[in-house]
């Protein structure tokens, strides 16, 4: 299940359900949020550092760890494995270095808090749409 994003812009959608699920019953709605898509090692090495703000979130693909040297706002760090599926959910403080997550082949950013609102954690399944 390769996948094969190009850097620019796209939607996130988080599946609210249990474990990730869109038929969980009652929470099984889905958030939808704004994404940037960092694919290329110059993209990538510059994620979101020097930022203010996010606004939604960054996805940086292929990426197993970060690190938020240079970084000016806390952040929410997932760990996405080949399948869509967050492996496990950190906030991190500027200045940190993450631990590598050996499953993870992709890394959503967003500000810290974010990713808790949206109802993403641990064991959801995401999906990525690009133009």
């Amino acid at each position: 299940m390769g996948r094969r994003w190009r850097d620019g812009r796209g939607e996130l959608v988080v599946r609210r359900g249990p474990e990730g699920e869109a038929d969980g019953g009652g929470e099984g709605d889905a958030v939808t949020v704004a994404l940037e898509i960092a694919t290329s090692y110059r993209a990538r090495t510059k994620g979101l550092l020097g930022r203010d703000s996010v606004d939604g979130a960054l996805l940086l693909s292929p990426a197993g760890s970060v690190h938020t040297f240079g970084m000016r706002i806390p952040i929410d760090v997932a760990y996405v494995d080949r399948r869509l599926r967050v492996i496990a959910v950190r906030t991190m403080r500027p200045g940190r270095l993450g631990l590598p997550r050996p499953r993870s082949r992709h890394v959503l950013e967003a500000e810290a808090g974010a990713m808790a609102e949206w109802g993403l954690r641990a064991g959801s399944l995401v999906t990525v749409r690009t133009e």
